[in-house]
């Protein structure tokens, strides 16, 4: 039977044929083994005994603030992809921070801030040349639709923003612990079919509350389940207005250029900033917000004030904040590791989960410091950045800086911007995350990950978030569980003529061998699985 023990309390030695069980590793050496098996596997600290203190200190160093690496090989070379890189997604950046935050139910000028310092921290601390940070849609309602529930952000505004900031700082706190002590794995129990259902349930809510903005309605709800949005859209469909249909298919024309002419990529990266001035301009020289045309206000001109003072860490609220910074925050990891890995891939590289928890952490801290609320590295920036051919984390800076000279002396001129222009851009970017040849393909490859995926869909869409999320990430678990107490038994036969011995099942010509029955678990042996094993 050939099986994984798991018990590193015996060392297995072929001595002249035979087997010594006697040889024992002492428990400390053991439980130190095990340790840095689970939380160390890539030994980041190798070699590091041998060296000086100082070097040893700088090496550390270098770990964790990744800038250290890579800065001093940096050259004009590279900087020219990274500025063009830059000034690209930046383009994207302005527009989805201003619909992001109002997606939150924030003040527009809060999404412009929160694409000014995080990236600056992600620079410095991330790990991930292909990554883009900003603000991301399903973080922006899942905080929402928390924190509503304690502070309505029409009755009392600041202290929704200030909520909202403290939950930032929640969620840098976490992320950072996690980075630290290398908790990584619980972020894996987010699996990629639980992501997909989860997107694509938020996706459409998404969607259909952006109707009050794309079909000019003048009341809706702001509850986020099926039933509440379709009732609303009928409750107030006499204030419609068939809206925002040219933007819409300007958008959707940009992306179907990019498939076909992959080269012109920069036309679908700059369409959703294009939408933004040609509604502004339009709604200007029309006067469209005395026509019924709602606009997004006044925008203040200056750079992030500190907000540190407002923060609040007494009072009733704080159990919300708290919940609402873990759950956005896990799902802010699990997105923006996700969407930096599979970018890596493309390239043949590798990025460090733990450094990237870190690099999140500290930009959630700091940004909850100056007027920002939650960011990680949003897939749709990170891919126009990875299409731009970005080469380091230097585009994130180029960014930063077209974002402070947005709001030094732009910010008053998106005050024009019709809502129609914004919630067409946040419709035609939601599409995108409602991946249904995903969901045809689960289906089609294990029905265990399609129900996973299918419970976070429809957890998300007729009930909340909060409720979706956590029945798909359960039933993660409860996999993960029965795989362990019961594993797949394997009877393998020997291939003809080599070595090798394969599944009789799936190898009809695998012969038996004569008198010996050889098997394989899926799973090493525990108290959990040792009497099923047993049965089997």
């Amino acid at each position: 039977m050939g099986t994984a023990s798991g018990d590193d309390d015996r060392h297995v030695m072929h001595q002249g044929g035979g087997v010594n069980l006697s040889a024992r590793r002492p428990f400390s050496e053991a439980l130190r083994s095990g340790l840095a098996e689970t939380f160390f596997p890539d030994d980041p600290f190798r070699g590091f005994g041998a060296l000086p203190p100082k070097e040893r200190a700088w090496g550390a160093l270098k770990y964790f603030v990744p800038a250290l690496e890579w800065v001093p090989q940096y050259g004009i070379d590279k900087f020219k992809f990274d500025l063009l890189a830059g000034i690209t997604i930046a383009s994207l950046a302005i527009p989805q921070g201003i619909s992001y935050a109002r997606l939150a139910n924030l003040p527009p000028i809060i999404g412009l801030y929160s694409s000014f310092v995080p990236p600056l921290l992600y620079a410095v601390f991330g790990s991930s040349n292909n990554l883009a940070v900003g603000t991301v849609a399903a973080a922006s309602l899942l905080l929402a639709s928390i924190i509503e529930d304690e502070v309505s952000p029409e009755d009392n505004p600041e202290l929704y923003l200030h909520l909202f900031y403290t939950a930032a700082f929640f969620t840098g706190i976490f992320q950072t612990a996690l980075g630290v002590f290398r908790l990584g794995l619980i972020v894996d129990f987010l699996s990629r079919s639980t992501i997909t259902g989860f997107m694509g349930g938020t996706a459409m809510i998404i969607i259909m509350q952006q109707l009050k903005g794309l079909l000019g309605m003048k009341h809706f709800t702001s509850k986020t389940d099926l039933i509440s949005v379709v009732g609303s859209i009928f409750k107030y469909r006499h204030e419609s207005a068939i809206l925002g249909v040219c933007f819409i298919l300007f958008l959707f024309s940009s992306k179907h250029l990019k498939k076909k002419m992959p080269h012109l990529f920069w036309v679908s990266a700059i369409a959703p900033f294009m939408v933004v001035v040609i509604g502004g301009v339009f709604d200007f020289l029309v006067h469209g917000d005395e026509h019924g045309i709602p606009i997004v206000g006044d925008l203040k001109k200056g750079i992030n004030p500190i907000s540190i003072s407002q923060l609040r860490f007494n009072g009733k609220h704080v159990g919300v904040v708290v919940k609402a910074g873990l759950l956005s925050g896990i799902l802010a990891l699990a997105e923006g590791i996700a969407v930096g890995r599979s970018l890596a891939m493309i390239k043949n590289e590798q990025i460090d989960g733990n450094k990237e928890m870190i690099a999140f952490g500290m930009m959630n801290i700091v940004g909850s410091f100056t007027s920002c609320y939650l960011t990680t590295g949003p897939f749709s920036k990170s891919a126009v950045n990875f299409d731009a051919g970005g080469k380091t984390p230097m585009s994130n800076v180029v960014m930063s800086v077209c974002i402070l000279l947005v709001l030094l002396f732009l910010a008053p001129l998106f005050k024009y911007t019709p809502l129609v222009a914004l919630s067409s851009i946040i419709v035609v970017a939601m599409i995108g995350l409602i991946k249904v040849k995903e969901f045809i393909r689960l289906y089609r490859v294990d029905k265990f990950d399609f129900c996973i995926c299918m419970v976070a869909f429809v957890g998300v869409v007729f009930f909340t978030m909060v409720i979706g999320l956590s029945a798909s990430v359960g039933l993660s678990v409860l996999r993960a569980l029965l795989y362990v107490a019961r594993p797949a038994t394997v009877k393998l036969g020997n291939i003809t003529g080599t070595e090798v011995f394969r599944d009789v099942k799936q190898y009809p010509h695998a012969k038996s061998v004569p008198n010996i029955l050889v098997l394989q678990l899926g799973s090493p042996i525990y108290f959990v699985n040792a009497g099923y094993l047993r049965e089997r």
